[in-house]
């Protein structure tokens, strides 16, 4: 279940009312009049069932609220209550299923944005992956792979893409060129420094090195790891089971592929700098061709859904 909590002008209470008790997957409506001051208004606070929630939404952004009130809407972690559990019975599909569309919007925006915050953490996760290369460090290449924050990115690019938003999909792009770009080069930097100071004596990678191999020779696997990541990582998002997002995040070499990429400028090696792109150009087009593929599906199966249980579908909207 979800809480969804309104500030709505007086004038437009009684059609906010109307509107959730038309909904078979709302209950636990409560109207305080007069209880907002900024802005000025009545709060009504309702549950939700996650599977009526875009309906809702539609339906309070049409009287208005997003302009001349608000709507906040958050996750119930525990409910007790004969009345909710009804309304999620009665609302058509099931909540695990269901795509809350505003609230993917909002998580690829924060994903498209270029941050600070983004841009340490990849530095970070390649600058660790760039020492389990030159160690051969499995564990090194777990690390990096799960601090990294690209995966947001990503997500943002399906997300444009599916809806046909052109800045979102410029904004995802552009975190994603510039955040690898500024990480790989810090790394750069770093490796060559530290050689010159004596910290890495290292003339060449070893040659020798089965545990971290794979993230500079990427080949069939490496695509089709990609995708089954790319698709259970936006399965994670918009599902709301963002634990499984780790999973996605250990998948993939993109972060451990720069790393490598870093070393392998700093020492000349062309061959395994050719493999590293290579890896990252396989994992990017595989985790988006999954991503955008896995939102369709999600949006005509759950389209079947609603249909089928006489309600109205919702559908991701054009943004911006």
């Amino acid at each position: 279940m979800l809480h969804l909590r309104t500030i709505v002008p007086a004038d437009r209470t009684d059609a906010v009312c109307s509107a959730l008790a038309e909904h078979v997957g709302v209950t636990n409506v409560v109207v305080v009049p007069g209880a907002a001051r900024s802005p000025a208004g009545d709060l009504v606070t309702a549950d939700v069932a996650r599977e009526a929630a875009n309906e809702i939404l539609d339906a309070l952004r049409a009287l208005g609220l997003d302009k001349d009130g608000s709507i906040a809407v958050e996750k119930i972690d525990l409910s007790l209550s004969h009345a909710a559990d009804e309304a999620e019975r009665r609302a058509p599909g099931a909540g695990d299923d269901a795509v809350v569309w505003d609230e993917f919007d909002r998580q690829t925006a924060e994903g498209a944005g270029l941050t600070w915050a983004y841009l340490a953490f990849l530095a970070l996760a390649t600058q660790l992956a760039a020492i389990a290369a030159i160690t051969d460090s499995a564990v090194l290449v777990v690390g990096a792979m799960v601090l990294g924050p690209e995966f947001s990115s990503i997500a943002a690019i399906c997300f444009g893409i599916v809806t046909r938003n052109v800045r979102r999909i410029a904004g995802g792009a552009r975190t994603l060129v510039v955040g690898f770009a500024v990480a790989i080069a810090i790394t750069y930097v770093c490796a060559l420094a530290s050689r010159w100071i004596g910290v890495l004596d290292i003339s060449e990678l070893p040659h020798d090195r089965p545990n971290t191999a794979f993230i500079y020779s990427p080949d069939r696997w490496s695509f089709i790891v990609a995708l089954l990541a790319g698709a259970a990582g936006v399965l994670s998002m918009t599902a709301g089971k963002s634990s499984a997002l780790v999973g996605v995040f250990i998948s993939v070499t993109t972060v451990p592929a720069a790393g490598n990429l870093a070393v392998a400028l700093v020492l000349k090696h062309g061959s395994e700098i050719e493999g590293s792109i290579l890896q990252l150009a396989v994992n990017f087009a595989g985790m988006l061709v999954a991503g955008v593929l896995t939102l369709l599906v999600q949006r005509v199966v759950w389209l079947r859904v609603v249909r089928r249980k006489g309600g109205s579908a919702e559908r991701p909207r054009p943004l911006g």
